[in-house]
């Protein structure tokens, strides 16, 4: 099998939506990985994607049959300055394609080359980010975390000039869609009310059919997409990941993680950390990312209004009692999963009592946040592992203060302590994607040309439940606790 079953309703879409534009060819591609897997799942033949005239496709030399090449217009909101026009810059959208089970993707080449929205940039991505994003998609689909997902990276055999030169690479990325946010703000702005219906209708039609024979379809809608970020962002949290640029244009209205940029991890738990180099004020730190969320939100309801209701009053009331559904939703999927992290199924009200005075004393004393969760398996199961835990706090005493609350209301709930604690690593990581071992793999690629940390990060953060004693150095966390690190976005 080397065709591939392409049916692209995107392109479909009034020729407003988007710029047609093949990808630039490269000079002398070379596959650096292809996700067996997830080529299978699209229905796609593995041993052809991986060959010469598969990797002359992934690297946008080549554009199989039934391809419709473009690149999508979008608007955003950028640290909350309104820019009406960004759009595709380096991104070519090579067609859609249903998977195995029914579902509609994207086939998207990024770095692909110029497009009409590039606004004097070379189009292209470095090696590194194309292998950040590689990476860190893969752990948060192992994680359990909506996210679009990392098909293949190539090198191109080209360098492109950052503030360095470095090696060129393409990443084939796989999403739900790639409708965001600024995709509607494209069409509100301009006035192009019937543009932004047609969107609508679409992506009722491909994201939440349901709510197409509700009884007010876009606010039907609208309340989808509010539920949906309300959990991506929830199990953000859960996990310790900080976004890093949540942008409007970065919020797709899929609910899937998107862009991942200047993104990292927590290693010692602060609410206030920010990593990105360009979020000197810290809008888009970790403690910060549900209030970002919903203000993102509240720009997708200000472009639904006409469709809302016809009378503005009304369809401001409408916007606004969808809105106010965001935060009950996040705090039941947060504090419910913070429950579960804490091995507690009971009194959902003390289980978060516990659970911000555990954040608390782990902000105080610097403690890890993934070694935190996960040692406490070990202490739900038996109290000598207690030790583990009090290692990671600068006073253990804050600890030790704790934890008698938290054994108390295990004792309360009665349950088996080996099952408790079983339930306890289903939630708890013992691995993420340490921002240091991530930095490490991409200098080995970058100035080494040795991908071997890339394929052994990635095979071991395929699970990352799983305790893997022979990779025990990869949950390790860094000297000094990670203060100082800073992430850089890829453009």
């Amino acid at each position: 099998m080397t065709a591939i079953s392409f049916d692209n309703s995107y392109a479909r879409l009034p020729d407003r939506f988007f710029a047609r534009r093949a990808p630039t060819p490269v000079v002398a591609p070379r596959l650096i990985h292809l996700n067996h897997a997830l080529a299978a799942d699209l229905g796609m033949d593995p041993e052809w994607l991986a060959g010469p005239a598969g990797v002359e496709m992934l690297a946008g030399n080549s554009a199989p049959e039934g391809a419709d090449p473009i690149a999508t217009a979008y608007a955003g909101h950028q640290f909350g300055n309104f820019v009406p026009q960004l759009g595709d810059g380096r991104a070519v959208l090579l067609g859609e394609v249903v998977d195995r089970s029914g579902r509609r993707r994207d086939i998207q080449l990024k770095g692909a080359g110029p497009t009409p929205f590039s606004r004097r940039g070379d189009g292209r991505a470095a090696l590194g980010p194309v292998l950040r994003e590689y990476l860190v998609s893969e752990a948060m689909a192992a994680l359990g975390i909506p996210t679009t997902r990392a098909l293949a990276a190539v090198v191109t055999g080209e360098r492109v000039v950052r503030e360095t030169s470095l090696p060129g690479a393409v990443l084939a990325r796989v999403a739900a869609s790639h409708i965001r946010v600024g995709t509607f703000q494209y069409f509100a702005a301009r006035g192009d009310i019937e543009a932004v219906q047609a969107l609508a209708d679409h992506a009722l039609a491909r994201h939440y059919p349901e709510a197409s024979s509700a009884e007010q379809p876009y606010r039907a809608l609208l309340d989808g997409v509010v539920a949906r970020q309300a959990d991506l962002v929830a199990a953000w949290l859960l996990v310790g990941f900080v976004h890093g640029v949540m942008n409007t244009d970065n919020m797709s209205i899929a609910g899937e993680t998107i862009d991942y940029g200047p993104c990292a991890f927590l290693d010692a738990y602060d609410p206030r950390t920010s990593f990105s180099s360009i979020d000197a004020r810290g809008r888009y730190a970790y403690g910060q990312q549900p209030g970002i969320a919903l203000w993102n939100l509240t720009r997708l309801a200000e472009t639904l209004l006409p469709l809302l209701a016809e009378d503005e009053g009304e369809g401001v009331e409408a916007a606004e009692a969808a809105l106010a559904g965001f935060s009950p939703r996040f705090e039941a999927a947060y504090r419910g999963g913070l429950a579960l992290k804490l091995g507690l199924s009971g009194d959902r009200d003390a289980a978060a009592a516990l659970a911000d005075d555990l954040l608390v004393r782990m902000a105080g004393n610097r403690a890890d946040f993934t070694l935190t969760f996960r040692r406490l398996c070990d202490a739900a199961e038996r109290s000598e592992a207690d030790a583990g835990v009090r290692d990671l706090f600068v006073d253990p005493t804050e600890y030790d203060a704790w934890v008698v609350h938290w054994r108390a209301r295990l004792a309360e709930e009665g349950r088996n302590p080996a099952a408790m604690a079983t339930a306890m690593r289903a939630v708890n990581p013992a691995l993420i994607p340490r921002n240091h071992r991530v930095e490490g793999m991409i200098a080995a690629a970058v100035e080494c040309d040795d991908f071997g940390p890339f394929e052994e990060l990635l095979a071991v953060l395929s699970r990352p439940y799983d305790d893997q004693p022979a990779y025990a150095r990869y949950a390790e966390e860094p000297e000094g606790g990670g203060v100082g690190y800073r992430t850089f976005c890829g453009t």
